[in-house]
């Protein structure tokens, strides 16, 4: 039996799940391509975005009357780490799907 929830929290839900695992992902990617994409700073704001959007997604199941200022942060983190995986490496394929998630996640936080 599962809860039925409003769309737009089950969207955001979703998205912060994908954007969790999309920035776990990365960080492994980044270790592995070594040079610019170890920035400290940039493996930070992935390791940020990764443990808000898990911290988000939990709140949001649980209907926390707390959700929306973890979402409003998670938001603000998932669009800085989008920014970051951009400058790192515009051209790769990874960089760009990580960006691409953390906005389409930071859209559906900012939705809450």
């Amino acid at each position: 039996m599962s809860i039925q929830r409003d769309a737009k929290l089950q969207k955001c839900i979703d998205d912060c799940t994908r954007c969790y695992q999309v920035c776990v992902d990365t960080v492994t990617y980044c270790i592995k391509m070594g040079g610019s994409h170890v920035e400290a700073n940039h493996l930070t704001l992935l390791k940020d975005c990764a443990s808000i959007c898990k911290t988000s997604m939990g709140f949001l199941l649980r209907e926390s009357k707390h959700a929306k200022s973890i979402c409003e942060v998670a938001a603000e983190i998932c669009e800085a780490c989008a920014d970051s995986c951009e400058k790192i490496d515009p051209g790769d394929e990874q960089m760009r799907e990580c960006a691409r998630m953390c906005r389409e996640c930071a859209v559906s936080c900012r939705a809450m």
